[in-house]
C-alpha cells in the first residue's frame, strides 16, 4: 500500500482542467469532494475515515464512490487504503486492530465484509451471503457477525416471455442471520418483518434488532419497532414500547441500557430524541430532555457516559450524559457544521465538520475547551477562489415567532442586489452554519455571480426541538411558508435587497414552497426553480411511497376529510395567476414524490398563463439526482434561469442546450 503526503494526493484529482475563474463554477462544485465518516482507534492513534470521489461529469454519468483513508496521529502520515471502488459500514474488530467495512470490488456479485489490519494490505473478504449484505454487527467475542441481507430465493422462469410488475408486492424482506466466522455455521434470527439493524449487547448475551413491517419507506418511517433477543435461544427478552421514526441504536458498555434516537412520539417528524432502555424492554427513558434541538448520533464511552451529537439551531453540539443523567454540553460551535464524530478512550475525538468556507472535512478535538484541529484538505484549490461572506440571520415572522436563517452575500456588490431564497425540504429539516453549496443549491455558485443566497429555517425545521418542529402541522403552505416570506422583507429592509429580482428554490418540500411562491405568491419572485416538488396535495397523496407518514406528521388529517382544503394548499389552484418563470426539474424514477406532479403543475401553467415555464427530466434518477452528468446539467440550468430572469431581466425562454450556460463562468 502506498503512503502519500496528503496534500500531494488531494491535489491530484483535478480531471486536468484549467481554473478558469475566480469564483466558484458548477464544475467546481461537481468536482468537490468531502470526508463522509470517521472511526478512531480506542487508543486515539489511529483514524479511518472515508471520502466522497465524485465522477467527472463530463466523461461517465456515474454516482460518488466512498475511498476509504488512514490517519496516524503520531507521524500525522495519511494513507490510501482503497481507492479503486467503494466502501462503507466501518467497525472495529473486538479485540484486534483490525478495520472491518463492507464493499463490492470489481468481479464480486455481492457486497461482502473485508477487514484489513492495521499494517494496511490487501482487504481479505471474511464473509459472503447470496445477496449483498447490507448492514452487520460483531459480537464481542471478536468471531461472531450478525448481519442483514435480503432472503435468497430461487428463480423461477416465467410461463409467458413476457411478465409484467405487480406494485407493492413481492417484495424481498431482509432478514438477520449468525454466523461464527471459526465454522461457518450460520442461523437466521427468527424475526418477522423487515429487518433494519442489529445490535450486539457489550457481554453478547443479548441482541437488538429493529424491525419494520414491510419493505414499504411508509412502514419504516412510521411503524418499526426494536426487539431484545437472548443469544443462546433467540427468544424475545423484551419489545421496546415506543412509537416514533427510529434512527441508531448502540448498547452501554455494561450492557445495562441500549440506547437509540427516535422521534419523541409518532408525530414528531424526526428521529431526533435520545432515549435509552433496559435489557428487558418496556417504555423508554427520554434523555437530554432540556435540550431544544435534534440529537443526530450517539456513541457509549468506556466509562459508561453517553455522548451525543446535535444540532441547536444552526450550531452544533457534542455532548455527554452520565449515569445519573446530568447532561452537559463539552463542546459547542456556530462555526462548524458538525455531522459525525468518533471519541477515543483518551478524549481525542474525530469530527466530520464542514465550515461556510468548505465541505466537510476530517477534525480532531483533543480537548473540548480547544479548537478542532483540521486534518485533511481535500480541495486545496478553494484557498484561490473569492466567496462571499456568510452571516446567520435571526428576525421576527409576523406573529412574533423568531425564525434562523443564514445570508450568502454576493462577492461584489453593486447597487441593489438581486437574492435566491433556498428552501430546504421535509419540511424535517435545517441548515447549519456550514458549507451551503451544491449541485441543486446555487450557495456560492450564486455569490460569485453577485446574487446574495437565503436559506430559512422556517418553522417545522429540525433542530430547535419538538415543539418547533412540530409547529407547522396541519398548516401546509401557511405560516412554514408566510416564514420565508417574512425573512425575505427583513433582508430587503435591511441588507438592501433588490425586492424585484427575488427568486426561489427548492427540492421535495422546498420544491413544493417554489410552486407555491410562484403561483400563489407570485407577484413576490422573479423566477423560480422547482426539484422534485409537490404541485396538488389531493393526487400526491395517492401516487407517494409515505402516504402515512406524510398524515403522522405532516397534515395531521385525511384528504378525503377535507379535499377543499387540500386543493386550495396545492399550487395548481393558483397555477392561473402565475407570473413567475418556472423551471421545473425532476427524477423520472421518483417514488417519493411522482413526476406526475411536475406534468401538473407545468400543464396547468402552460395551458392558462403565457409565463415562462420549462420541465426538465432526469431518467434513472429518483427523488434527487445521484450521477456526476445529471448533477453538473441540474447545476448548469438552474444557474441561467436565474441569470435570465433575475439579472438580464429576459421575458424569453432561455436556450435548451447548457453549452453557453458554462459561459457564464468564464472571465
Amino acid at each position: 500500500m502506498k503512503r502519500i503526503v496528503l496534500l500531494l494526493f488531494l491535489a491530484s484529482f483535478s480531471w486536468g482542467y484549467a481554473q478558469e475563474s475566480e469564483v466558484l463554477t458548477p464544475m467546481d462544485i461537481a468536482k468537490l469532494q468531502q470526508v463522509t465518516s470517521a472511526m478512531i482507534t480506542e487508543d486515539g492513534k489511529t483514524v479511518y475515515y472515508t471520502v466522497s470521489v465524485p465522477a467527472d461529469p463530463k466523461v461517465e454519468n456515474a454516482p460518488a464512490s466512498s475511498h476509504l483513508y488512514k490517519y496516524d496521529t503520531d507521524t500525522k502520515a495519511h494513507t490510501a487504503l482503497i481507492t479503486d471502488h467503494s466502501v462503507g459500514n466501518l467497525a472495529f474488530r473486538p479485540g484486534s486492530n483490525t478495520l472491518t467495512f463492507t464493499a463490492k470490488p470489481e468481479g464480486a456479485d455481492h457486497t461482502g465484509i473485508y477487514e484489513m489490519t492495521a499494517e494496511g494490505g490487501a482487504p481479505a473478504l471474511i464473509l459472503s451471503y447470496g445477496n449483498s449484505i447490507s448492514g452487520y454487527d460483531w459480537n464481542p467475542d471478536g468471531n461472531t457477525l450478525a448481519f442483514i441481507a435480503k432472503e435468497v430465493e430461487e428463480e423461477t422462469k416465467p410461463d409467458l416471455p413476457y411478465t409484467p410488475e405487480i406494485y407493492e408486492e413481492g417484495m424481498k424482506m431482509s432478514r438477520a442471520f449468525v454466523t461464527d466466522l471459526r465454522s461457518d455455521k450460520l442461523t437466521e434470527i427468527p424475526m418477522s418483518g423487515h429487518v433494519t439493524a442489529v445490535a450486539w449487547n457489550g457481554n453478547g448475551g443479548q441482541i437488538a434488532v429493529r424491525v419494520s413491517p414491510s419493505t414499504l419507506v411508509d412502514d419504516f418511517y412510521t411503524s418499526q419497532k426494536i426487539y431484545i433477543l437472548n443469544t443462546i435461544d433467540r427468544s424475545i427478552a423484551g419489545e421496546v414500547m415506543h412509537k416514533g421514526k427510529m434512527g441508531p441504536m448502540k448498547w452501554s458498555p455494561d450492557s445495562k441500557f441500549l440506547a437509540f434516537i427516535a422521534g419523541a412520539d409518532e408525530h414528531d417528524p424526526t428521529a431526533g430524541r435520545l432515549f435509552k432502555v433496559r435489557p428487558v424492554g418496556g417504555s423508554p427513558m427520554m434523555q437530554a430532555e432540556g435540550m431544544e434541538g435534534s440529537i443526530d448520533g450517539l456513541q457509549w464511552s468506556a466509562d459508561g457516559h453517553l455522548m451525543f451529537l446535535a444540532s441547536e439551531g444552526v450550531s452544533s453540539t457534542l455532548g455527554s450524559i452520565d449515569k445519573n443523567g446530568k447532561m452537559t454540553r463539552l463542546y459547542t460551535s456556530q462555526n462548524y457544521a458538525i455531522n459525525d464524530f468518533s471519541a477515543a478512550n483518551n478524549g481525542v475525538v474525530a469530527v466530520v465538520a464542514s465550515t461556510p468556507e468548505h465541505p466537510s472535512e476530517l477534525f480532531l478535538l483533543k480537548g473540548m475547551g480547544s479548537a478542532p484541529e483540521r486534518i485533511t484538505d481535500l480541495n486545496p484549490w478553494l484557498k484561490n477562489k473569492k466567496m462571499g461572506k456568510q452571516e446567520v440571520i435571526v428576525y421576527k415572522a409576523k406573529d412574533g415567532m423568531e425564525i434562523q436563517g443564514l445570508l450568502i452575500h454576493p462577492v461584489e456588490k453593486n447597487g441593489p442586489v438581486p437574492m435566491i431564497t433556498v428552501v430546504h425540504g421535509g419540511p424535517e429539516a435545517h441548515y447549519d452554519n456550514g458549507w451551503l453549496t451544491g449541485y441543486s443549491m446555487p450557495g456560492q455558485m450564486a455569490a460569485g455571480q453577485g446574487f446574495a443566497v437565503f436559506y430559512p429555517n422556517y418553522r417545522g425545521s429540525t433542530g430547535r426541538g419538538v415543539k418547533f418542529a412540530m409547529s407547522s402541522q396541519g398548516d401546509p403552505g401557511g405560516k412554514e411558508f408566510d416564514d420565508i416570506i417574512d425573512g425575505i422583507d427583513h433582508l430587503i429592509a435591511n441588507y438592501g435587497i433588490d425586492k424585484d429580482r427575488v427568486g426561489v428554490t427548492g427540492g421535495s418540500y422546498g420544491g413544493y414552497a417554489t410552486a407555491w411562491m410562484s403561483t400563489r405568491h407570485t407577484k413576490r419572485f422573479a423566477a423560480g426553480v422547482m426539484f422534485v416538488g409537490i404541485s396538488n396535495n389531493l393526487s400526491k397523496w395517492g401516487t407517494s411511497d409515505i402516504p402515512e407518514e406524510m398524515f403522522l406528521v405532516h397534515s395531521r388529517k385525511r384528504i378525503w376529510d377535507d379535499y377543499e382544503f387540500f386543493l386550495k394548499r396545492s399550487p395548481i389552484y393558483y397555477a392561473d395567476q402565475a407570473e413567475t418563470p418556472l423551471l421545473i426539474m425532476h427524477g423520472k424514477n421518483d417514488t417519493r414524490v411522482d413526476p406526475g406532479q411536475s406534468y401538473e403543475l407545468y400543464r396547468h401553467i402552460k395551458t392558462r398563463t403565457d409565463t415562462p415555464v420549462r420541465m426538465v427530466l432526469y431518467p434513472g434518477e429518483g427523488h434527487g439526482n445521484r450521477k456526476s452528468t445529471a448533477r453538473y446539467d441540474y447545476s448548469l440550468r438552474m444557474m441561467r434561469w436565474f441569470d435570465h430572469y433575475l439579472k438580464q431581466k429576459k421575458e424569453d425562454l432561455p436556450q435548451m442546450e447548457n453549452k453557453e450556460a458554462e459561459l457564464l463562468f468564464k472571465n
